[in-house]
């Protein structure tokens, strides 16, 4: 009898053990209620804020639409995943090679992917998140989504509580409320990013001001040189896409020397990679470390 008791009792903890490691996880992704009820295994992500997302808690995509350049993912997050197989670019991933591998999960972008999205469903359940165009604030809000769909909501609340502090340390050690501004530069395009940007957030996230944007409210912003003057911040960050690019054709124009930032020779180069396409918790901390860097120059 007593036997029995145990056996019975041995089966109630592993039901209820069972049931913890098959509890659903519904949260709030970009079409609506997304529930899974499985950890999966086999991720696919469209986008680089969403490896991020999962590096940060220690899980490695299968596959990534890196846009057939593994270069391009940050070397961070490179350095927690390991390998992965190319899904083709984020503006448009290859299908036939999603569903090749299988996945149990695949992560896309509201921005990027919805015109797919129902064909992405029909391979594998989709979260559906912002990221092309997503704010600081969105980019956390979307890893915290991302870690309870694959069962790591207690890791990535200990984990942005290190990078609260990181950037906590990082603000330390800067200026408060200097006025910088980022841009990307192609060969005839200077593209400012703005206050709703993700990189002006995480620019005011350590205690800095992006230029008021005015009317223009957009994230991004063409800017010919006569309206960067207009702007004229104290500092100018600068990713270049191209040599000669844009800006550095500038140079040998009068107006450029008009500039404060080029007057207190506060104009300074960073990776637009990392500055612009990454997006994420350990893009954030490599761009504050970069500014750091840049405001430790005489």
């Amino acid at each position: 009898m007593l036997i029995c008791v145990f056996k019975r009792l041995a089966l109630v903890i592993c039901f209820g053990l069972c049931s913890v490691s098959l509890q659903a996880a519904t949260v709030q992704d970009s079409k609506g209620p997304f529930t899974l009820d499985y950890e999966p295994k086999r991720i696919v992500v469209l986008e680089f804020s969403f490896a991020d997302a999962l590096a940060a808690v220690g899980v490695a995509p299968i596959g990534i639409a890196d846009d057939k350049d593994k270069s391009r993912v940050l070397p961070a997050v490179r350095e927690v995943i390991g390998d992965w197989q190319s899904v083709g670019t984020r503006s448009q991933p290859s299908l036939e090679v999603i569903a090749s591998l299988k996945p149990d999960l695949i992560i896309a972008d509201i921005s990027r992917h919805e015109a797919v999205y129902d064909d992405l469903q029909k391979i594998a359940p989709t979260l559906i998140l912002p990221s092309r165009r997503e704010t600081y604030e969105d980019n956390l809000k979307a890893a915290t989504i991302i870690a309870k769909v694959v069962g790591k909501s207690s890791e990535m609340t200990e984990r942005l509580a290190q990078h609260k502090q990181f950037m906590s340390d990082m603000a330390a050690k800067l200026p408060t409320n200097a006025t910088v501004q980022f841009g990307v530069a192609r060969a005839d395009a200077l593209f400012l990013h703005t206050s709703d940007s993700y990189a002006g957030g995480v620019i005011q996230a350590l205690g800095m001001q992006t230029p008021d944007s005015g009317r223009d409210d957009s994230a991004y912003r063409q800017t010919s040189l006569e309206q960067l003057l207009a702007v004229n911040p104290e500092y100018f960050v600068v990713g270049n896409y191209a040599h000669p690019s844009i800006v550095e054709q500038w140079q040998s124009e009068p107006l450029w020397n008009l500039l404060q930032a080029v007057n207190q020779h506060h104009v300074f180069q960073v990776d637009p990679n990392v500055w612009s396409r990454c997006r994420g918790i350990m893009a954030a901390e490599h761009m504050a470390s970069d500014l750091v860097r840049i405001f430790a120059k005489p």
